[in-house]
């Protein structure tokens, strides 16, 4: 297996760079459409002065930093757009990069939950420390070991953010139960209608209308989605890893994570988009 050649010969073991330079037009595609969707729902006046988010940062930061951060802000959104679109496609990647990660570690310092925007730093700095992003939306085939050590790192990254959402998911009696799936779907069915933003969340009708209560026969359905979710996190990343299976392995995944982005979609985009791409990253 590719992934322990390239442990034990200290990441001199030749891989395709295309893998990384797959993973870097995912990653910009992700970023570009995470930041065009920052535009909305208020994000261009969050900073406006007199807003209470002004407020929050001058008494967070002072107000000299916070009047800089308002200050630059606006213009923050629209270079860090155009740098995500660019290292999509392949123009200058890695000072693209740059800007695209100096502008994701922004949202830090205004978002309640930044997880979303840790994971895209930690993701992008494997980019970084790959030797080969290719140019444009050509992808290069063949060995090399310039990005050897970044593919490595995507790898595990992969694997701890599966094996820990599903060591979480164990941890919890009320997930393993099914009840916090069945109780989550059954507000939703509830509220749907009175939610401010409601393209914020797209459980399909059937799933609603069928699965939406809280009967007997709705919690043993969804504590059997749970127990799949928590089997499926466990065994993909070695099945992603083993030439025979990862074909099945990629279905699986992709069927998972579009069930998660259904719960969610704006907030699950990022974390979804990014992860499905990392899949390039399994393959030698």
């Amino acid at each position: 297996m590719w992934f322990f050649d390239a442990l034990t010969s200290g990441f001199q073991h030749p891989t395709d760079p295309g893998r990384l330079q797959w993973f870097r037009i995912v990653f910009g595609t992700v970023c570009t459409l995470r930041f065009a969707l920052a535009f909305g729902q208020g994000g261009w006046d969050r900073l406006a002065p007199a807003s209470l988010s002004a407020h929050l940062a001058e008494q967070r930061f002072g107000p000299a930093r916070a009047r800089l951060l308002i200050t630059v802000y606006r213009s923050a959104l629209i270079a860090r757009t155009a740098a995500a679109f660019a290292l999509a496609t392949g123009l200058a990647p890695r000072p693209a990069l740059l800007l695209v990660l100096a502008g994701a570690a922004m949202e830090l310092l205004y978002l309640k939950s930044p997880n979303a925007v840790r994971y895209t730093l930690l993701t992008g700095a494997c980019l970084l420390l790959a030797g080969d992003l290719g140019h444009g939306l050509h992808v290069e085939h063949g060995l090399s070991t310039a990005n050897t050590w970044a593919q490595c790192l995507l790898v595990l990254i992969t694997t701890d953010i599966y094996w820990n959402s599903a060591w979480q998911k164990l941890r919890s009696p009320q997930f393993r139960s099914g009840l916090y799936l069945a109780q989550w779907i059954h507000v939703y069915t509830q509220v749907q209608d009175q939610l401010p933003y409601r393209r914020q969340y797209a459980v399909p009708g059937l799933v609603r209308r069928h699965a939406g209560n809280l009967t007997d026969r709705d919690v043993r359905l969804w504590r059997l989605v749970a127990a799949t979710a928590i089997t499926a996190e466990i065994a993909l990343p070695p099945a992603l890893l083993i030439p025979q299976t990862m074909p099945y392995a990629v279905a699986a995944g992709i069927a998972m994570h579009a069930a998660f982005t259904c719960l969610k979609p704006r907030q699950l985009i990022t974390f979804s988009g990014l992860t499905l791409g990392t899949y390039f990253a399994f393959a030698v």
